[in-house]
Order: structure tokens, then sequence, then C-alpha cells
């Protein structure tokens, strides 16, 4: 696909978005363009890019500004990328309790995104008072709407009987949709379940989806947890899980 832009064109997100992928920096000449005519999307787009540095110099303050001002607008997912920018200090000085604020009204307008963002900081009592019962309820309106991440956290409140009754069989369900739905944390908690119940070679495969898409973190805390295994087919994945991560650490 080749894309022709004349200075007064404005293209759609999708065409912005497709462009991008083939072509960055003129891609982010024409967000620029479309985010300067007012269209909300791009102005959002346009906050992900200088965030991101992608086609374009990264500029973390004024990515701030932009989703500012698509939120501003009433853009749900800007809101939430404003309340990551307040939480990881990206343009900005790390504010947890700012970031609980921004999450929250991109979490009541119904973004799935921010309820698990905002769940988090309850989960943990970052910027705001540990409150499970309100976490486990945000991971489950988001789990229910499809979001992959709060269906295996949901499984774990579930598994774990914390702030509701322990319901095994609905975490394991959970934990198999979560998995099926492409969240490494998912896929390892699903074979976990499947391990306990003797399925070791279903099992080992989920282990072996989540070490693809595992992040460096993940991967070093799961490579110890292997390590306690019972079977000797998953002790064996732990090793795996070790080179994996010592590979992006050298790329980080």
């Amino acid at each position: 696909m080749s894309f022709q832009l004349r200075r007064e064109e404005v293209l759609s997100v999708e065409q912005l978005r497709a462009m991008l992928a083939e072509s960055p920096a003129r891609a982010a000449q024409a967000i620029l363009l479309a985010a300067g005519e007012g269209e909300i999307e791009a102005q959002a787009l346009l906050g992900q890019i200088l965030l991101d540095g992608h086609g374009i110099a990264q500029d973390q303050p004024l990515a701030l500004r932009w989703f500012g001002i698509a939120a501003g607008r009433g853009h749900r997912m800007a809101r939430n990328m404003l309340g990551r920018c307040h939480e990881h200090g990206w343009g900005c000085a790390a504010d947890a309790s700012r970031a609980a604020e921004h999450y929250r009204v991109a979490a009541e307008a119904g973004l799935d995104w921010a309820m698990y963002n905002l769940a988090n900081l309850l989960a943990t009592g970052r910027g705001v008072a540990v409150d499970h019962r309100q976490a486990l309820a945000l991971y489950r309106r988001a789990a229910e709407s499809g979001h992959a991440k709060s269906m295996n956290l949901l499984g774990r409140y579930l598994e774990e009987g914390q702030a509701c009754p322990a319901d095994p069989v609905a975490a394991r369900q959970w934990y198999r949709r979560s998995a099926e739905g492409g969240d490494f944390r998912g896929q390892f908690s699903f074979a976990a379940v499947l391990a306990a119940e003797g399925r070791i070679d279903e099992a080992v495969d989920w282990l072996e989806k989540a070490l693809v898409g595992g992040n460096l973190n993940f991967l070093r805390v799961a490579s110890q947890t292997l390590l306690s295994a019972a079977d000797c087919r998953i002790q064996g994945m732990a090793c795996r899980y070790q080179l994996r991560a010592d590979e992006l650490s050298h790329t980080a």
C-alpha cells in the first residue's frame, strides 16, 4: 500500500495507523497535520508516538500535553495515558495519586484498560488506600468486557479467596480465558492449573506461549517459580525462561 499525502488532506485514524506501519516518519507528519486540524483520534495518537519516539523524536512532556488536549475533549484512552504518564513519571513528576484520578475518570467512562490500571493501584496501595474489594470489582468489570490481563488477576482473586469466597472452578475458567486471550501471565497461571491436574503436556504448551510473550521481569520471577515445580519437564523450562530473560536484559 502506498500513501500520497497532500498538504490539505487529513487522513482518517485508520489510514494514519496503517501509514505508521509502512512509513513512521511520513505518518508522523500526517498525524501532526490531523491533530492540528482538531482530529481527536489523531491528537491521542500524536501523544502516543511522541511518548514512544515512533516516527518522531521522543518528547514525553509534549506527549503529555497532547494527551491532555485529547482527554479534555473526552477521549478515554488519552485520559488513561495521562494516568500512565503520571504513574510512571513520563514527562512529569511521578504522582500515583494523580494517576489514580485520571484512571478513575476513564474507568467510569467504561475503558477497560483504565479499570485495570486503577485496580492495580488499589490492589497495591499506590496513590490510594488499599481496597481489594474495589480492585476486584474493577478487574471483574474489565474481564467481563474482554480484557485478558484483568481476567488473569480476577482468576487470582478467586483462586486465593481474597475479598471474595474462594472459587477454584471459576478461577480456572478465567485463567483459561486470559491465556486464550494472549496474556502471558494468564498463560502461565493456566499452565500452573493444568500441571496441578497432571496435564503436563498441555501445561508445557502454555508455558512455551508465555515464554514467547513474556517481559523481562515476568521471565525472571517465573524462572524461579518453575525451579520448584514437581515435574521435571516443567522444571526444565526454568533454564529457558532465564536464558530468554538474559537475552532481553542485554537488548534493553
